[in-house]
């Protein structure tokens, strides 16, 4: 690689690339030739989840990569997720097997828990409340369970979870037989997550930021109106102009600097090789102050899909506030 990249250490001394390809959005038809081209730039960690509707395509622009030699698979570190759908126990290691199908690999570097929310198995997308299980029917730790054997057949190095609020954490963690090793959670200066931040550091587990751009190509489902513009805040295109770098740069940059990983999406080329420039950009501590100041603790993503009419999760339990 060109450029140094972070990596975050974990605790058997496997590190993960500090800033990866985020896939969430990431169309057909655009997604492969995106990760091809953000192999040839220099990432090494690429974010996947069955959910996204691309592992098939994603799975072929990686065998294409270790197939030409472009990069070997130990070099890389990937990521992806049981969907909801696959919370009960005998479903977590057929999930997994389908997702490492998809992707032709043999093992996942980081399998999580998408979100602590189960739908029923025959449900691919819930739409109505009886589309859900509660959580006394499909618990957290059951699912977690699973996890934990799934990292015993050999069929992923890792695992943690997604979504998680930190009391959430602490309660899965107080059952586990293998402590959480990341969590993967909205993250950026609007939503800086310091409680959330601290515990993962006194407890040894990754923080990765998804959405860290204010995710502004969202589905159209999770807009609302009066959403800021985080691209936009003054503070962030201050710093931008201070340092000669883009807003998403700096955006970046905050979130590495923190001691996170961050996950952007992009399928540009050009956009791809500014946001992996982005990792090794050091940002001053005033320039860190002045964005820990924006945090308002606001979500793009809030959850609130999951807290339709006659569903069993509400935003509130989701958050534990």
């Amino acid at each position: 690689m060109a450029m140094t990249m972070p990596t975050l250490e974990l605790e058997n001394g496997d590190a993960m690339p500090a800033l990866g390809l985020g896939t969430w959005k990431a169309a057909a038809g655009e997604v492969g030739a995106a990760v091809r081209t953000a192999i040839e730039l220099g990432y090494r960690h690429i974010d996947c989840a069955p959910i996204y509707g691309n592992e098939p395509e994603i799975g072929e622009a990686l065998a294409h990569a270790i197939a030409t030699g472009m990069v070997r698979r130990d070099e890389l570190w990937i990521t992806s997720k049981l969907w909801n759908n696959r919370h009960l126990p005998k479903d977590v290691i057929p999930a997994l097997k389908a997702t490492l199908a998809d992707l032709r690999i043999d093992c996942l570097d980081l399998f999580l828990v998408h979100w602590p929310v189960a739908v029923r198995p025959d449900v691919h997308f819930p739409e109505k409340g009886a589309d859900f299980l509660a959580p006394h029917e499909a618990p957290i730790e059951d699912t977690w369970a699973a996890m934990e054997d799934a990292v015993d057949a050999g069929l992923c190095r890792h695992i943690g979870v997604s979504n998680f609020s930190p009391a959430r954490l602490r309660r899965l963690i107080a059952t586990a037989r293998r402590t959480p090793e990341a969590n993967q959670v909205e993250c950026h200066p609007l939503l800086a997550q310091h409680e959330l931040l601290a515990l993962c550091r006194a407890k040894r587990i990754i923080l990765t930021a998804y959405s860290p751009l204010g995710s502004p190509d969202r589905p159209a489902r999770l807009h609302r109106t009066g959403d800021p513009l985080l691209l936009d805040d003054p503070v962030v295109r201050e710093i931008g102009r201070e340092r000669g770098i883009s807003p998403a740069q700096v955006l970046l940059a905050w979130a590495v600097n923190r001691g996170t990983s961050v996950i952007p999406k992009s399928v540009t080329p050009a956009r791809l090789a500014e946001n992996l420039a982005a990792a090794s950009m050091v940002l001053e501590a005033d320039q860190m102050k002045r964005l820990a100041k924006l945090d308002r603790h606001y979500r793009f993503v809030d959850g609130s899909v999951w807290a339709m009419d006659g569903s069993p999760y509400t935003t509130a339990w989701l958050w534990d506030e």
